[in-house]
């Protein structure tokens, strides 16, 4: 045990005691018989008492029939646990992400090799445990964490692997959103991508064929009628919607964004995979081409709560791999300050905000949009840099040789000079 391995064992410990006493630290109140009483986390976080419909394919009931085996207890603990290693998890996955698929423009930062790695998971779990994100997917039991290690796994495996494309095949029957990874795939350009992306399209096929198998009147009713209220997985003008449909709702002050929000998101759709495959073909640059595609889902899914934009972490790592240290630390504010959770939220008081407070009720949605524009940018500088040499210059052809006499006018050469020749 060095001082290292001290420090970041003593980080994780100090930031898993402060989570667990933020949670059960009565820090919310509400006004009964005129008189503040304290809300406990049990009452803040209790879920299981608002009967919320499915919003997700009746697949995604049959995987998780085995969470109903065990006590609410024990189901909590084991949530928490196990979002906590899949942080770690992600965080590992994400640097392999960003060393694997090196960025031409700028030096990879590799783990230290004097640093055990246990000792940077453990201090990037500990301050990754903060962002916002992440810390509502660990107070709420959900499954972001899960699909995001899935995805960027199956993502990161050599285009030759046996069964690429599975993982996220069933991430989709899961939740609808990560099926623009299958697009993505298709339009890569790489024979090995589009194999995988046909492997999870088969994938996703399979999902919905054991749904109707097993479920088949839950599947017919919903592939035919419940896919398409959107509604159901909440209020999509709330701010735990960091959507686009969020941010025109609330910009707007209307309940119903309408048309506009329904044709930005046809048009961003297309923009963003015609990015992302532009990022990965002309510029080189595949880790953007998969930030970009994450994004876009995010962007243009009609309801895309906080805990959703866990894709936070692996942005993140891509940018502290690339050495830009000053964006992702901007970043990185970002996702914990919480500015949404400041503005007025109550009775509908999103829909009244004022300009000036726009920006505070919608920063994941607004940072998506910078970071698609950032990345737009670094694709035009590097097609424009791929047609010059290093140093800068176009590349000039070599000169052609001197015309020379005939070969019947030459002297012979001798053995000697000729063995010298060759």
């Amino acid at each position: 045990m060095t001082i290292r391995t001290l420090f970041a064992v003593g980080a994780l410990a100090l930031s898993l005691t402060a989570l667990i006493f933020a949670a059960l630290c009565p820090v919310s109140f509400a006004p009964v018989d005129s008189v503040a009483q304290p809300i406990h986390a049990a009452d803040r976080f209790a879920v299981t008492e608002w009967a919320l419909p499915v919003a997700s394919p009746p697949f995604a009931a049959i995987l998780f029939v085995p969470a109903t085996w065990l006590p609410v207890a024990t189901l909590k603990a084991v949530a928490v646990v196990g979002n906590v290693l899949l942080l770690a998890l992600l965080v590992r996955l994400s640097w392999r992400f960003a060393g694997r698929h090196r960025t031409p423009t700028r030096a990879l930062v590799p783990l230290p090799l004097c640093v055990p790695v246990v000792v940077v998971v453990a201090v990037a779990v500990a301050v990754g445990l903060w962002l916002e994100p992440v810390l509502r997917t660990v107070h709420f039991g959900e499954i972001s964490l899960a699909l995001t290690c899935l995805i960027l796994w199956d993502l990161t495996r050599p285009d030759h692997a046996l069964g690429k494309g599975f993982a996220l095949g069933i991430v989709a029957g899961v939740e609808l959103t990560p099926a623009l990874f299958i697009a993505y795939l298709l339009l890569a350009g790489r024979p090995g991508a589009v194999r995988a992306g046909l492997t999870a399209l088969a994938s996703l096929i399979g999902t919905m064929l054991l749904g109707a198998l097993v479920l088949p009147r839950a599947s017919a009713d919903f592939w035919t009628l419940r896919v398409f209220e959107t509604g159901r997985a909440g209020d999509g003008w709330t701010i735990g919607n960091q959507s686009l449909q969020g941010l025109f709702a609330r910009a707007l002050h209307t309940t119903e964004p309408g048309v506009g929000w329904a044709l930005a998101c046809v048009v961003l759709t297309f923009a963003g995979l015609w990015l992302a495959r532009r990022a990965v073909v002309r510029a080189r640059l595949e880790t953007w081409g998969v930030l970009v595609t994450a994004l876009t889902a995010l962007l243009v899914s009609p309801v895309s709560w906080s805990h959703h934009w866990v894709w936070c972490v692996p942005l993140l790592v891509v940018l502290l791999a690339e050495g830009r240290w000053r964006t992702a630390v901007a970043v990185a504010l970002v996702f914990a300050a919480r500015t949404f959770r400041f503005v007025p939220h109550e009775g509908g008081g999103e829909l009244e905000l004022p300009w000036w407070q726009q920006l505070l009720a919608s920063p994941y949605a607004l940072l998506a949009l910078a970071l698609l524009a950032y990345a737009a940018y670094r694709c035009r500088a590097r097609t424009a840099l791929r047609v010059r040499r290093p140093g800068g210059t176009r590349r000039i052809p070599p000169l052609k040789p001197l015309a020379t006499a005939a070969p019947a006018a030459q002297l012979p050469a001798s053995n000697s000079s000729a063995s010298t020749m060759r």
